[in-house]
């Protein structure tokens, strides 16, 4: 398995951010945005499949992946909001195309409801949009987060491994896991875990849901049929919420689509950024 770095450095507004891009410059622009707890290694398959005909953007959010973790650092959506629009900014995107997963949906519609960002269309992969939100265990390590932190280093690996795994339908290859869970480890990894789930506030998407039927971009709505996160009847939800928008359920994939079904999932999503509907 090839890896998957990060070349270029941006200095936003809540620590540093890797992110890269595939394809030629001048084709037409795609931004790709991961959710929690992964980063853009998750869309290292489709990224590189849409590359053949668009310019694709990848970014890790502060917090995450490669870039910038430190204490004190505010990894909340509203701040994650606002480093997307200084990201199109610095990429000189007026109006891309915009494909956004898990709590990178939320990141995605705040933008382009509360800062202005204008997308050519968006597609949302079982995105975090709609209250309630949150299983048991998220809902359990955000109110006690300071607890959790001081758990002894192999049980915290053991908890990521488990926790990273339920995302996925059919089960993830172990290098995949390996991979997705390497960020979270040692001292800085273990603490920026625990403060990205603790900083995770419902408030942030009821502020915009009310809003969804403002939206008069060609939207798609991707979803795994067998998502234990987020179960499909958000996403029917989500879709009867946004004005034209479709619904597009992917059998066979867990909330972790990209590494469920991505073949299914990069096909779906190259019909629709063709010709957004």
């Amino acid at each position: 398995m090839s890896e998957w770095q990060l070349a270029e450095t941006f200095r936003s507004t809540s620590g540093d951010v890797r992110w890269g891009s595939l394809g030629q410059p001048g084709q037409d622009p795609v931004v790709l945005l991961h959710g929690t707890p992964f980063s853009s290694y998750v869309w290292r398959a489709v990224a590189r499949s849409l590359a053949r005909r668009y310019q694709v953007f990848v970014w890790d959010m502060p917090g995450y992946g490669a870039s910038q973790m430190s204490a004190g650092q505010d990894v909340s959506l509203a701040a994650q909001g606002r480093v997307f629009t200084e990201m199109l900014a610095h990429w000189g995107l007026e109006e891309p195309l915009v494909v956004a997963h898990d709590f990178g949906g939320a990141v995605s519609l705040r933008a382009h409801l509360l800062h202005g960002a204008r997308y050519r269309a968006l597609a949302l992969v079982d995105p975090v949009a709609l209250a309630p939100w949150g299983s048991p265990f998220f809902r359990l390590v955000g109110e006690h987060s300071e607890v959790f932190e001081q758990l002894p280093p192999a049980l915290h690996h053991a908890l990521v491994r488990e926790y990273v795994t339920s995302a996925s339908s059919p089960g993830l290859h172990l290098a995949v896991l390996d991979r997705l869970v390497r960020p979270w480890l040692g001292d800085l990894g273990q603490a920026a875990f625990y403060r990205q789930i603790a900083q995770a506030d419902q408030l942030y998407t009821d502020e915009v849901q009310d809003q969804y039927g403002e939206i008069s971009i060609p939207t798609l709505v991707c979803w795994g049929q067998d998502d234990t996160w987020i179960p499909v009847a958000k996403g029917r939800e989500l879709a009867a919420r946004i004005p034209g928008a479709r619904l597009e359920p992917i059998a066979g994939a867990g909330h972790l689509v990209q590494e469920d079904a991505p073949a299914e999932l990069t096909a779906a999503l190259i019909a629709f950024l063709q010709n957004p509907r």
